[in-house]
């Protein structure tokens, strides 16, 4: 097992994330060569809660200039964590 803090990388604080919370769901950016498994190992050691599901998205890097270069922002790797029924994670 790798690292749990290489593994999760840090957790997401967006509109989408706020309206997942109340249904136990909660999002992190994640190492893009990290799988279900790992994650779910990451956040259960870390957090300690138990995870039901894992969900994952690779999100391709935007494109953006740079006075007149054109580059693009890097690929990430998105988590979409659901927890047992009664578990939480306190974010604030």
């Amino acid at each position: 097992m790798q690292n749990p803090f290489r593994v999760i990388k840090y957790v997401l604080r967006t509109e989408k994330g706020a309206v997942l919370e109340p249904q136990n769901k909660y999002l992190f950016c994640v190492d893009k060569g990290a799988n279900k498994i790992e994650i779910k190992d990451a956040i259960e050691h870390i957090y300690r809660v138990k995870v039901l599901t894992v969900n994952t998205a690779l999100m391709s890097g935007k494109p953006k200039r740079v006075r007149y270069k054109a580059g693009k922002t890097s690929d990430w790797k998105k988590a979409i964590v659901t927890l047992e029924k009664g578990q939480k994670i306190n974010l604030g």
